[in-house]
């Protein structure tokens, strides 16, 4: 989405294009496996695919046919069953959970007359319909549950059931290894954005002293170095709370790695293979982040930093949409929307760096901040507290920027993912900074 003052069929013909993107990609996630593999649960973190599915059909029937259209619930006896906070992921393959072809035909007959509902609605009524925000914010979570599947889908064992060619090969990245962003006031947060999310909102001023933010996020090579020289072995990187996690999990490398032969190998989607030195290091929870940091003589960035250095154009003074611009994510901006099954090399998407020459802040990694997931001055839920609110508080840690595994109607220089500290099987990497006093 970019100006919130489209015309309405402008607005609906990106809504429209918004929605079939998601469903092709549910489609390819849930069709590439078997039966068994849909119902069963691969990880007790992980909800059986076949959930995931009836809960997009059932979301979107709440929002689009019951909320903005008023019509009557299709089956209202499987609202409970695909409640995610009435049934954590570890208890839902024991409820009597639709079948593959019945989850597949409720989703279609859902999405079909929600097509009807999105012809007929005026986009200037409730807050619920302006500028089509209840079909965007579908969109955007039908596309979050694709990223669920995907993370499903590389906790799968067997074969591979997914392919995706390699991002193109690049140029090795030569410049500074890290960037120095100014201190100053910039704009976070968004109040004009019109399909973004309540935690986004609203748009407020920050004060942001100088600091160094690493060029790209930190890759494999640069991560192998700290586990070789005993990073998972030395208490004094890691905090009290996170040294107790590596003890208790006996973690020794990023999820998915192992050593064998003399070198460290990984599995992706049903394929192993040699570490690659040069992409974002991935599979690595906040605490591991953090370790790291340390042992390098850095720290996270805070998220008011981040999103300083991925939106601030110090040539205007004005926060962007994304890093390049205002203008939507293209291929040769970032690595988004399962395009590829892997990140991109370090360096990649000159196009998409930061005016200050900042690259991959969107796409390839979700990047872990130092900072615990709040709200903002002047925070207001909407639609409804599940989404954010009852997340706020320093449980969970501040992701940003997105993943491959991200569609751009998901990601956006505003937009903000959380998660526990502990978490690794999610698509996430780092970058480093250092206050600008600091030697």
């Amino acid at each position: 989405m970019t100006d919130p003052a489209l015309d309405a069929e402008t607005l609906r013909e990106r809504a429209v294009a918004s929605l079939v993107v998601a469903r092709d990609r549910t489609t390819l996630l849930t069709s590439c496996v078997e039966e068994p593999d849909l119902t069963a649960q691969h990880s007790p973190l992980m909800s059986p695919l076949v959930w995931d599915l009836a809960h997009i059909g059932n979301q979107e029937e709440q929002w689009l046919l019951r909320a903005v259209a008023g019509h009557e619930a299709i089956r209202p006896e499987i609202d409970s069953l695909y409640d995610a906070f009435e049934h954590p992921r570890a208890e839902r393959p024991k409820l009597p959970l639709l079948s593959p072809q019945e989850a597949r035909r409720y989703a279609a007959d859902v999405r079909g007359r929600a097509l009807d509902v999105l012809e007929r609605t005026a986009f200037d009524g409730t807050r619920l319909t302006e500028a089509g925000f209840a079909f965007g914010m579908i969109a955007q979570h039908e596309q979050q549950h694709d990223e669920t599947m995907l993370i499903t889908h590389q906790l799968r064992k067997g074969p591979a059931a997914l392919t995706a060619p390699d991002p193109e090969p690049v140029t090795p990245y030569t410049g500074p290894a890290e960037i120095l962003v100014p201190g100053g006031p910039f704009t976070m947060g968004t109040s004009a954005e019109p399909w973004a999310l309540d935690n986004e909102r609203p748009a407020h001023q920050r004060e942001v002293a100088p600091f160094w933010i690493d060029a790209t996020p930190v890759t494999n090579g640069a991560y192998q170095a700290f586990v070789e020289d005993g990073g998972y072995e030395e208490p004094r990187w890691w905090t009290p709370e996170g040294w107790a996690h590596v003890r208790r999990a006996r973690l020794t490398a990023p999820l998915y790695w192992r050593r064998e032969g003399g070198q460290w190998l990984r599995r992706r989607f049903g394929v192993t293979e040699p570490v690659p030195p040069d992409e974002p290091v991935l599979h690595v929870c906040w605490y591991e982040a953090d370790a790291y940091a340390r042992w390098a003589g850095r720290r996270l960035p805070t998220e008011t930093e981040w999103e300083k250095a991925a939106r601030h154009d110090p040539a205007t003074g004005r926060s962007r949409r994304y890093p390049w611009g205002d203008a939507d994510p293209t291929p040769g901006h970032a690595n988004l929307g399962q395009r590829h099954l892997r990140p991109a090399p370090a360096g990649s998407y000159p196009a998409g760096a930061s005016p200050l020459g900042v690259r991959q802040l969107i796409g390839d990694v979700w990047e872990w901040t130092a900072s615990d997931f709040l709200p903002y001055p002047g925070f207001r839920a909407f639609p409804y507290r599940e989404y954010s609110e009852v997340f706020f508080g320093p449980e969970y840690k501040v992701l940003r920027g997105g993943s491959f595994a991200v569609d751009a109607v998901a990601c956006r220089g505003t937009f903000r993912n959380w998660d526990h500290p502990i978490r690794r099987q999610i698509f996430s990497g780092f970058r480093t900074a250092r206050s600008a006093g600091d030697a």
